[in-house]
């Protein structure tokens, strides 16, 4: 839902960042990977520290490379297999990154392991999320369907983890991990049955 009301928005503020970009010289790749190899650093760096707050400004300068990278490869007609390709498994890596980290935290110096399994939940089913898609679409069906995008998870373990850090209340990021891992969950659950349908239509269903 995010992901969709935000687009048109963060376009046309990033256009004119994508357009310089391009007069540069650089490519959309690039900077998908740079976007990434930021945001690894901001939350492998800084969250296993205790730094949340910072590990969240410094990812979330580097975050909107997702949506730069795409402005600039339909501006310079580069969109291509490959550039998707690229874009989507980084995204992933990414996304582990955060959440990896605040396991990291929440295992060691944070010293809570519900906190640290709350996160490493939100890790896993996030991944499973993204699979049950890629794997649907690989087969031939969709399976774009669920309440927690990428972009809704993002933002909100994002926003979560920063104020959680600010006002040093745990419980909020918390219970926005808690309700992640639940959405997720659905999502998944929603995206297997989604597939289950259309193979039942297909005759794709065995048994």
């Amino acid at each position: 839902m995010l992901n969709r009301l935000m687009r048109a928005t963060m376009t046309k503020v990033l256009s004119p960042i994508a357009h310089v970009l391009l007069k540069l010289g650089i490519s959309p790749d690039v900077v998908t990977s740079v976007g990434t190899l930021g945001v690894c650093f901001g939350a492998l760096a800084f969250f296993p520290r205790g730094q949340l707050w910072v590990g969240v400004l410094v990812i979330t300068a580097f975050v909107f490379s997702d949506t730069v990278d795409g402005i600039m490869a339909r501006a310079s007609g580069r969109s291509t297999k490959w550039g998707a390709y690229l874009d989507s498994t980084l995204d992933r890596i990414g996304d582990a990154a955060i959440f990896g980290g605040l396991v990291l935290y929440y295992a060691g110096r944070g010293d809570n392991p519900v906190m640290a399994g709350l996160a490493l939940a939100c890790l896993i089913l996030g991944s499973v999320v993204s699979y049950a898609r890629a794997r649907a679409e690989g087969l031939g069906f969709t399976a774009n369907v669920g309440i927690a995008e990428r972009a809704d998870r993002l933002v909100a373990v994002l926003v979560a983890t920063f104020f959680a850090d600010v006002f040093d209340v745990s419980l909020l990021l918390g219970i926005v991990l808690g309700l992640l891992g639940i959405a997720s969950l659905v999502t998944v659950v929603q995206r297997m049955l989604a597939v289950r349908r259309q193979a039942l239509a297909a005759g794709e269903v065995s048994g």
